[in-house]
C-alpha cells in the first residue's frame, strides 16, 4: 500500500533516485576491486569476478518486458534499493569470514541483478511520468547526481576508508563503508515511498507471459535486422575495448607498491585524485562534448571524439613506465584523462540514440545498443587482470594502446543510416 500522494517536483526524486542508481555500479565496478585488493586477491581474480558482475546491466533488456506485466515502476525501484540495502549489509557481515570471498561474490551478484532491475524500473518512471519538455529539463539533474554517486563512491568512501584503516584496521574499515552504504541506499528506498510517482497503475494487461516472450523475442529479432547493425555492433564494443582493459587495472595500480610498477598511492590520495577531481573533470568533459557535437554535426564529430576517448589512456602507459612522485603531475595525468573520456564518451551515447536506436521500438533497441556498450567493457575486462598479472602494468598499458586501434579504423568508415540534423 502506497502513501497517498500530491504532485510533487521532479526535483524532489530525480537527484536522489539517479544518485542511488550510480551507486550499485560503482560500488561493484571501481570500489569492490580496492576492497579485495587490500584483503590480498590477486589482480586476475579481482578483475575477472567484478567484471563478470556487471553482465546484469547487459542483460536487463531481456527481462525488462516481465516488469510491464507486474506491478508498478516505483514498485521495483524500491524493492531494489531495500534489496540493495540489505545486500551491502549481508557484505559487511561477510567480509570478517575466513573464506569470505566466494560469499561477497555470490552476495554482489544479487546486488548487480537488483541495481540492473533498478535501472529499468527508474527509467520506466522516469519517461511515462515526465513529458518531453521536462524530460530534457530535468536530464541534467539525472546526470549530475549519477555521477555524484561515483564522487561520492570513489572519492569520498574509498577516502573515508583510508582514514578508518589508520584507526581500525582494514577490515573493519570496509565493514564500516559497507554498512554506510547499506544503510544510505535503505534510507533513499524509505524516502522513495514516500516522494516517488507511480508512474503508472498496476496491471497485468500486457498479455501472458508466453505473449511477452513472443513480443520481446520479435524486438530482438528486428534489431538484428537493421541497416549496417553488424558494423553497428563492432563499432559498440571496441570503441570501449581500451577501457575495458584498463578501468579494473587503473585503480590496483595506482595502489600497488613501486617495486611492483604502480605508483604507491594511499587510498585518501586515490579518492581524491581518482574518485574526485577525476569524476569532476569527466562531467565537465561531457557537457563540453555536447557542445562540440552540436557545433560540429556528429558525422563531422564522430572521428575526433574517438580520438579523444582513446588517445589520452597513453597518460597510464606513461605514468607505469616514469612512476613520478609529483603528486600534481599524477592528479593532472589522471584528471586529462578522464576530461577525455567524458568528451569522447558522448559521441558513442548520441550515436546509439540516432543512428542505432530508431525505428518502431527505439527505446528497446536504444537499451540493446547500450547493453551492448557496457558488454564491450565487461569483456576485456575479465581478462585484464589475467594480462597484468603475467606481463607486469608497464607492459601491460602498453598493449592496452593496442585496443584501441580497431576503434579508429572502424570510426573512420562508420556509415551513418540517418541524415545527420546539421546536414539538412
Amino acid at each position: 500500500m502506497e502513501p497517498t500522494q500530491t504532485k510533487k517536483s521532479p526535483l524532489w526524486w530525480v537527484p536522489s533516485a539517479y544518485f542511488a542508481m550510480g551507486l550499485p555500479l560503482i560500488l561493484i565496478n571501481l570500489v569492490a576491486p580496492l576492497m579485495f585488493n587490500d584483503f590480498g586477491i590477486s589482480d586476475a581474480q579481482v578483475a575477472f569476478w567484478t567484471s563478470l558482475l556487471i553482465l546484469p546491466w547487459s542483460l536487463k533488456p531481456f527481462w525488462s518486458p516481465l516488469m510491464e506485466m507486474y506491478r508498478t515502476k516505483k514498485f521495483f525501484v524500491i524493492t531494489t534499493q531495500l534489496i540493495s540495502g540489505a545486500s551491502l549489509a549481508c557484505i559487511a557481515l561477510a567480509l570478517p569470514l575466513p573464506d569470505f570471498f566466494p560469499y561477497v561474490v555470490a552476495i554482489m551478484a544479487v546486488l548487480a541483478f537488483s541495481g540492473a532491475t533498478h535501472d529499468i524500473a527508474l527509467d520506466g518512471v522516469y519517461i511515462s511520468e515526465l513529458n518531453k519538455t521536462q524530460q530534457a529539463q530535468y536530464v541534467g539533474w539525472q546526470g549530475a547526481f549519477y555521477n555524484l554517486a561515483k564522487v561520492t563512491a570513489m572519492g569520498g568512501l574509498v577516502y573515508l576508508a583510508g582514514v578508518l584503516e589508520a584507526h581500525f584496521g582494514v577490515l573493519y574499515a570496509w565493514v564500516i563503508i559497507m554498512l554506510l552504504c547499506g544503510l544510505l541506499l535503505s534510507a533513499l528506498g524509505v524516502y522513495h515511498w514516500r516522494v516517488l510517482p507511480s508512474g503508472e497503475v498496476e496491471t497485468t494487461a500486457h498479455g501472458s507471459f508466453q505473449e511477452t516472450m513472443r513480443e520481446t523475442w520479435g524486438v530482438i529479432v528486428q534489431f538484428f535486422y537493421k541497416k549496417h547493425i553488424w558494423l553497428y555492433i563492432v563499432w559498440i564494443v571496441f570503441y570501449r575495448f581500451t577501457e575495458g582493459l584498463v578501468i579494473k587495472i587503473v585503480p590496483l595500480f595506482l595502489k600497488a607498491d613501486k617495486a611492483a610498477q604502480g605508483l604507491s598511492l594511499t587510498k585518501d590520495e586515490i579518492g581524491l585524485y581518482y574518485g574526485t577531481f577525476g569524476v569532476v573533470a569527466f562531467i565537465i568533459g561531457s557537457i563540453l562534448g555536447g557542445y562540440f557535437i552540436s557545433w560540429r554535426g556528429l558525422k563531422n564529430a564522430i572521428f575526433p571524439l574517438c580520438c579523444i576517448f582513446n588517445i589520452p589512456f597513453v597518460v597510464y602507459a606513461l605514468l607505469a613506465w616514469y612512476q613520478p612522485d609529483n603528486a600534481w603531475l599524477v592528479c593532472g595525468a589522471i584528471v586529462f584523462e578522464y576530461f577525455s573520456y567524458g568528451f569522447g564518451y558522448v559521441g558513442l551515447t548520441l550515436f546509439i540514440m540516432q543512428q542505432v536506436a530508431p525505428g518502431k521500438h527505439q527505446m528497446a533497441h536504444y537499451a540493446f545498443g547500450s547493453a551492448l556498450a557496457n558488454l564491450g567493457v565487461m569483456l576485456p575486462g575479465m581478462i585484464s587482470g589475467v594480462i597484468s598479472d603475467a606481463i607486469g602494468y608497464q607492459q601491460f598499458f602498453l598493449w592496452a594502446l593496442l585496443g584501441t586501434i580497431p576503434a579508429f579504423l572502424l570510426t573512420w568508415i562508420l556509415p551513418f543510416t540517418y541524415p545527420d540534423p546539421q546536414e539538412k
